[in-house]
């Protein structure tokens, strides 16, 4: 057994998920690669970092080592990487206070 949770050889198991439902799979694979397009509005550094973003917010580390090696790849620079970092930070952490008044209201309503 690992000793730890995250293994990155796990996505190699992708492999048997696209086998025990191709279908979705397919559907989640296409969705995927609108990442990677070339020819969208949003040059692809720039979607790539969006990526980053959203993968630390999402806290997948699959997703957070193939976009920042992505995002480096397509001329990201460290300096990005952090701001794009914080920026993910800032927005978790507007999410966490702003719910936070939800939290109230449903105390208030209980």
């Amino acid at each position: 057994m690992a000793d730890h949770y995250h293994d990155p050889s796990d996505v190699k198991r992708l492999r048997e998920l696209k086998q025990l439902a191709p279908t979705e799979f397919d559907a989640w694979l296409g969705l995927e690669k609108t990442v990677a397009r070339e020819d969208g509005a949003i040059p692809r550094k720039y979607r790539e970092l969006i990526a980053v973003a959203v993968a630390l917010t999402t806290q997948c580390p699959y997703c957070i080592e193939a976009h920042a090696k992505a995002a480096k790849k397509n001329g990201a620079t460290r300096e990005e990487i952090a701001e794009a970092t914080f920026l993910a930070a800032a927005l978790r952490a507007g999410a966490a206070a702003t719910h936070g008044t939800l939290a109230l209201k449903l105390f208030d309503e209980a």
